[in-house]
């Protein structure tokens, strides 16, 4: 197993929590190499933590090792788990819905819940409140430094019994095409919806097309407009809105060097909801 160590928290960079992370981690094996995915999750919100894996995971090496610590439910009978997908890597994390896109669209192929008698850090038996520091970077660190393997985790558990969050899938709906905004493209304001490319190429629409967008918030509609389905943001002018395919290969909304979620104050996740179709239809 590679030392590869990739971590995601909601804890911000403001106090020491991340550097204790690290500390932990370095003590188990000072050979580790320690990676941050980010730690600027918005506050307990388990559904961004599950996408940020999901976006990442992919281009890391077999037997990367990540751990995720977005855990409002710190201190309750939740389950610390580790999973193994199904392209050999292992994901540390509370079992809260954190895995909800890895196990629907990459895989997992084993999980194994956390025996805290072996795998906590020594004499922080006491502390309920930092898991992030005390079970699951201890974990992690000691399963990428090959301390322990995977089976001694902790007893297997049931893989379809892995928490996952509501999730609905894109569809084609009398002629129109119906997703979510799964997430934000933070840096720059932009829409990541859920909508593959592909049912833009089973409706046949091709680059230039000009389509009509609607964004609801459950029954309240924000948004309505047409705008153009394009290849890159140079084929729009200054402050246009534009459709485009987004570097995980779904269909993203965005104003060109202007910021569409926040001139429109959208936000993500199952109750938010986009209708694409032509507009002639």
């Amino acid at each position: 197993m590679s030392k590869n160590l990739v971590l995601q928290t909601d804890f911000g960079l403001n106090d020491g929590a991340v550097s204790a992370m690290y500390g932990v981690a370095i003590s188990v094996d000072p050979a580790i190499r320690i990676f941050n995915l980010t730690h600027e999750i918005p506050k307990f919100n388990r559904w961004e933590a599950s996408y940020r894996l999901y976006q990442t995971i992919t281009y890391w090496p077999e037997d990367t090792v990540f751990v995720s610590v977005v855990d409002p439910g710190v201190g309750t009978d939740r389950l610390s788990i580790v999973v193994k997908t199904t392209d050999n890597q292992y994901i540390v994390t509370p079992d809260n819905g954190t895995l909800t896109h890895i196990k629907k669209h990459i895989g997992i192929v084993d999980a194994r819940e956390i025996d805290e008698k072996v795998n906590r850090l020594p004499r922080s038996g006491e502390s309920y409140t930092f898991h992030g520091r005390d079970v699951y970077a201890y974990t992690g660190a000691r399963l990428a430094a090959n301390v322990i393997s995977f089976e001694e985790v902790g007893p297997r558990i049931d893989v379809e019994a892995v928490i996952g969050l509501p999730k609905p899938e894109a569809h084609i709906e009398e002629g129109v095409i119906k997703g979510n905004i799964d997430i934000l493209d933070i840096q720059f304001g932009n829409l990541w919806t859920n909508i593959g490319r592909e049912l833009f190429h089973e409706k046949g629409i091709e680059y230039g097309e000009t389509l009509e967008v609607t964004i609801s918030n459950g029954t309240h509609q924000l948004y309505k407009n047409s705008m153009t389905f394009g290849r890159s943001f140079a084929e729009s002018r200054l402050g246009e809105p534009l459709l485009y395919v987004n570097s995980v290969d779904k269909l993203g909304v965005a104003i060109n060097q202007g910021s569409f979620a926040k001139a429109y104050q959208i936000g993500t996740g199952a109750n938010w909801k986009i209708d694409v179709h032509r507009v002639e239809e």
